[in-house]
């Protein structure tokens, strides 16, 4: 055992060596008001090149420390890739690329040392089938790593039992930047793992992440909430369900966010609602989840951002709800009615395309908004021909008016009456008379 912990401390020094080169070349300069040095924050996690001259007996506790803590430095930096944040974005793609080539050759000079197997803590766990060696890595490490990055994140969190706690006191205790680094560094770990592998870990990655959500910090949720959705998509609903209202609960709390991180609130909701409540219509988190984001929609109806975000991703919520959408129309179709004449296209076509979702679940039955509708996708159709998309706005005007025209016959058709003598809807008119027999 010890010529093997030897030979892995060696093959960890090799392979950290061109890490600390291009880090040591990269330039940094810290963002303004910055306490914390992430460049000397990562130089420290690299393997102690003294270890053997301190200690010729190598012992194996500190080896395995170096292991944990080269892997940590991988991850930091490999998780920066792509990111726009004051404090990673000074690590360059090729740096981030070569963190993860590391870490995945640590993993097999880790497995290759010590017999295939490790410590035993995939077969603990029961993922002792996972082939790739930097992904039985993560397994190995995550019962002792991620509760170290939970605890990074939640030292600067607010104590919410304390009244007088506040964001200030909370970076008196510790500077935000470590959290957020272990914030990376935790969703870069939970996404080398998917399915069918994710849902064995699930008791070690939901209390971090759920740690994450609660920081009030937007840059730690929105890992967080990466982290939770990559979750979602990995696992089966049946794995979560000892924990399903907690997340749900945490992705009600959070609607009310940063507009940097609306997109990844509104797709974690959604995912989580729509997997763990799809057998339940009337489930009250589908109440109270859509209801939050209405609200938090109507309070800024005139941000792109967020309505586009919301229409990209609310689907398959729509879909769990069904029917029930019948009780929101009342708050739905006013916004629908003020974004229908958006300045962009995009939010234009996206309206459209939910509306149809509406109808094909709803048949809009005893609604008193038909005549409404009618009137608004006639003033869309005219108003598309000084449009860039105006081809697609009136193709789905057109799918609209047909499906109103089969679900609300009469209705339709005595809100349509005014506007089918209308020249500039000729073209309309003709299409609708044409393709009636479109499938809902």
């Amino acid at each position: 055992m010890a010529e093997a912990i030897a030979a892995l401390h060696q093959q960890l020094i090799q392979l950290s060596e061109p890490i600390r080169e291009i880090v040591s070349k990269t330039p940094y300069e810290p963002p303004e008001g910055a306490s914390v040095s992430v460049k000397s924050v990562v130089e420290s996690l690299l393997p102690n090149t003294g270890l053997v001259r301190k200690s010729p007996t190598l012992n194996k506790d500190d080896v395995l420390s170096e292991i944990r803590k080269f892997s940590m430095c991988c991850a930091l930096l490999a998780s920066a890739e792509g990111s726009a944040s004051d404090l990673m974005k000074w690590i360059p793609r090729e740096v981030s690329a070569a963190a993860s080539e590391a870490f995945n050759a640590a993993g097999k000079a880790y497995f290759g040392s010590l017999g295939g197997k490790g410590l035993g803590k995939t077969v603990e766990l029961g993922l002792e089938l996972v082939e790739d060696e930097g992904k039985k890595l993560v397994v190995e490490l995550a019962p002792e790593v991620f509760p170290l990055l939970k605890a990074s994140i939640k030292e600067s969190a607010i104590d919410r039992s304390d009244e007088v706690d506040q964001v200030s006191a909370a970076c008196a205790r510790a500077p935000v930047a470590y959290a957020i680094m272990a914030a990376y560094q935790f969703r870069w770990f939970v996404t080398q793992i998917g399915f069918p592998y994710l849902g064995k870990l699930c008791a070690l990655v939901i209390p971090c992440a759920l740690t994450s959500l609660d920081h009030w910090s937007p840059e730690v949720k929105g890992q967080g909430m990466i982290t939770f959705i990559h979750l979602g998509n990995n696992v089966n609903s049946g794995e979560l369900g000892w924990c399903q209202d907690v997340i749900l609960d945490a992705c009600f709390q959070n609607i009310v966010c940063s507009d940097d991180i609306w997109h990844l609130v509104v797709e974690m909701s959604v995912l989580f609602a729509a997997s763990t409540q799809k057998n339940n219509p009337r489930s009250p988190w589908f109440e109270k989840l859509l209801n939050e984001m209405l609200g938090h929609l109507e309070r800024h109806p005139r941000n792109k951002e967020r309505r586009v975000a919301w229409l990209e991703h609310i689907d398959p919520l729509l879909n769990s709800v069904g029917l029930i959408l019948l009780a929101h129309f009342s708050r739905i179709f006013p916004l629908v009615f003020q974004w229908i004449h958006a300045d962009d296209d995009d939010t234009v076509i996206l309206v459209l395309k939910f509306v149809q979702t509406i109808i094909k679940l709803t048949w809009i039955r005893n609604t008193p908004y038909v005549a409404r509708l009618v009137d608004e996708l006639s003033i869309i159709y005219k108003e598309a021909a000084m449009r860039k998309a105006r081809t697609e706005i009136r193709k789905h005007v057109a799918q609209l008016l047909i499906f109103l025209r089969q679900c609300q016959g009469l209705q339709f058709e005595a809100a349509w009456a005014k506007h089918k003598d209308d020249p500039n809807l000729e073209t309309l008119e003709l299409f609708r008379e044409q393709d009636t027999m479109i499938a809902i």
